[in-house]
């Protein structure tokens, strides 16, 4: 699990197959101290998180593909939850 804050949305006209109806978020991960850490990442998204907002992210792949149903899907980071600050 990570903190990461959204910084903006992605929008894509073509995509792999299992991103179909997904919101797709770039979120900065945050380090314990709520700073910037790392590069930010492409999160799938269901709970509708905004720009600005903090989210809680994993980052299991295997997880996110079984999140979505598709074994072949190329996503890796998804939102689990928003954090009520």
């Amino acid at each position: 699990m990570q903190l990461g804050r959204v910084i903006g949305q992605a929008t894509s006209t073509i995509k792999h197959p299992s991103l179909v109806g997904w919101r797709l978020l770039i979120v900065q991960p945050l380090n314990n101290a709520r700073q910037p850490e790392a590069d930010p990442v492409l999160a799938i998204d269901k709970f509708n998180g905004g720009i600005g907002q903090m989210v809680i992210l994993n980052s299991d792949g295997d997880g996110a593909r079984t999140y979505i149903g598709d074994k072949k899907s190329p996503v890796r980071w998804y939102v689990v939850g928003i954090v009520d600050e």
